[in-house]
């Protein structure tokens, strides 16, 4: 009887082990750290972890397994963006401190915002491949708020920090209390207590944002001022065995911070080029750096009204954070507007950026030649820098400055898991660490934007179809052709458009049918109205129709309007105007 019952127990334990395995079948693995292929492998995947990797040849794959095919396919460790931030949304009203613009949206609201829609930033991260995230400034609210997310699968890896440790605070976020993104710290014992006071929240670093000059010193005599605040700071949070980020954009602020122990450059060196000391101090100490390439043009281009968006990027972003950077078109105070626009087209604005960019690319080369330890982050949170979706752009930057594709993938993968010694647990592919991998079409060390054809996504051991993590709703579709017309791009433009759509004059008239000939419409307007860009008014939602109060300018015409969308299958069929 023993023996019979010892029998059934091997039996459902067996059956348990089987009921949690996916197999990868006759796929191309990726080995990002070796900058290698491995060809017609299977991968199995028990619960949350890679639990073998063998030649598919004679491999046994058990009947009640989850298969997927990965015949010509390439698989992926999952991307890293280790620099973000929650407390942000990345469109136009999320920095306050670089432009006010509470008196049009009230910041309360920003903020409501930002914490009702994580669930739906992390959605779409995981959307786009990047499997882990690293919040290097969030706020007490924050630290709290991952922990809901923390076993959810459709929610990437979550690393984050508490408010930013500063000597320099903008007046716009002091007395925000558990929403306030930054700790003043004038004092070395500021600098300790700003640490201690987020242990109790369990941050997984700290971070400390080095800014040197805003107390009207010189660059130089003002960070060596700070220092010891600075390090004091560091100190502490190794007594708590916390790494340590630091924000220095400044050449002698980084060289201090890496001297006196900073684990992690947030940003590049934008104010000179680096010399041999500087890069050998940076790999002595194993000092990685995050370069961050394209948060500086998000905001002067937006500014400037000069944003060039891409397709992929009116697809994928959030379409109402994208919609709001196209607001100061119509925003009422022209001369506030004015000003702004004027200083985004300026040449001290467009030169400080390009000269900027430019130190940027050439360092970050110099560090990669090296053999510096370099993650890929984008600052998403900013203005212009929209979470998820920018992933793509920081890439290509990076590829500019020089960095081959393996270079670039090895950054955005297990160099981003070394910032905070996971590189065990994750960022390669390997026996033992997490299933968070990527499964794609294309491969992209041969194109790196081929990174963004993302067959399959899998996440702590569970599998998700990209296409349906986060489903457009019919406001979602709504929005998007808005941003695309605004941004005169006919093919953003159709895309939410079902290929049989059909347009009305209200009530019941019947202009046409198709997209090409809508395409044939807009195409020409798009190309010979200058001056064209539709206000939002107002929206109505009711289930599947959407309701827009519109004003339309073309040149020196001002046209009020109503649109009525009509979404089908998950496509907008039909559209009524009223006029």
């Amino acid at each position: 009887m023993h023996k019979t019952l010892l029998t059934v127990i091997t039996l459902f334990v067996s059956t348990l082990s089987f009921y949690g395995q996916t197999y990868i079948t006759n796929v191309t693995i990726a080995d990002v750290e070796q900058h290698k292929f491995i060809t017609h492998q299977t991968v199995e995947i028990t619960d949350n972890s890679i639990s073998n990797i063998k030649k598919s040849k004679g491999f046994k794959i058990p009947e009640n397994a989850t298969i997927i095919d990965g015949t010509g396919k390439y698989l992926f460790p999952g991307l890293v963006d280790a620099h973000i931030h929650f407390f942000q949304n990345g469109g136009l009203y999320t920095r306050p401190d670089a432009i006010d613009l509470r008196r049009f949206k009230n910041y309360d609201d920003e903020i409501s915002l930002a914490k009702l829609d994580m669930e739906n930033k992390l959605k779409r991260y995981l959307t786009n491949g990047i499997t882990t995230v690293i919040d290097v400034g969030a706020n007490y609210h924050f630290l709290q708020q991952r922990n809901e997310f923390t076993s959810k699968a459709d929610a990437p890896t979550i690393f984050i920090t508490g408010p930013l440790l500063t000597t320099f605070e903008p007046e716009v976020y002091e007395g925000l209390k558990e929403n306030e993104p930054f700790t003043l710290t004038k004092t070395i014992e500021d600098g300790i207590q700003g640490v201690r006071a987020q242990l109790k929240y369990k941050p997984d670093f700290i971070k400390i944002w080095y800014i040197a000059g805003a107390d009207g010193l010189s660059i130089e005599e003002s960070a060596r001022k700070n220092l010891p605040i600075i390090k004091a700071a560091i100190d502490e949070a190794h007594k708590n065995n916390l790494k340590v980020a630091v924000h220095a954009t400044q050449r002698i602020t980084a060289q201090l911070a890496v001297e006196n122990g900073a684990d992690f450059l947030v940003h590049s060196v934008d104010d000179e080029a680096l010399k041999e000391d500087f890069i050998s101090l940076m790999k002595s100490k194993n000092t990685i750096l995050c370069p961050t390439l394209i948060v500086h043009s998000g905001y002067v281009n937006t500014f400037g009204q000069n944003l060039k968006l891409t397709n992929y990027e009116l697809q994928t972003a959030d379409p109402y954070q994208l919609g709001t950077l196209l607001d100061l078109k119509h925003l009422s105070d022209t001369t506030f507007v004015n000003n702004y626009k004027a200083y985004g087209n300026s040449e001290r604005a467009l030169n400080g950026l390009k000269k900027a960019d430019s130190i940027s690319m050439v360092n970050l080369k110099l560090l990669t030649d090296a053999g510096v330890t370099i993650a890929t982050g984008t600052d998403a949170g900013n203005i212009g820098t929209l979470h998820a979706s920018s992933y793509l752009s920081e890439l290509k930057a990076m590829k500019k400055s020089g960095m081959t594709n393996w270079q670039i993938m090895q950054a955005s993968t297990i160099n981003g898991a070394k910032i905070l010694a996971k590189e065990n647990e994750l960022g390669s592919i390997s026996i033992g660490k997490k299933a968070n991998l990527i499964l794609l079409d294309a491969n992209p060390i041969e194109n790196i934007e081929h990174v963004t054809k993302i067959n399959t996504v899998i996440n702590k051991g569970q599998v998700f179809n990209p296409n349906t993590l986060l489903i457009d709703s019919p406001s979602d579709l709504a929005q998007r052709q808005l941003n695309a017309y605004n941004l005169r791009n006919i093919d953003a433009f159709l895309e939410p458009y079902a290929d049989d759509v059909e347009i009305y004059a209200y009530p019941d008239k019947l202009l046409y049918t198709g997209k090409e000939i809508m395409r044939s419409q807009y195409a020409s307007m798009f190309e010979n109205t200058p001056n064209l860009h539709c206000e939002l008014k107002e929206r109505i939602v009711q289930g599947q129709i959407v309701i827009d109060k519109e004003r339309v300018q073309f040149g020196e015409r001002i046209l009020e309007a109503v649109a009525i969308y009509h979404i089908e299958n998950h496509k907008i069929k039909k559209v009524y105007f009223i006029q």
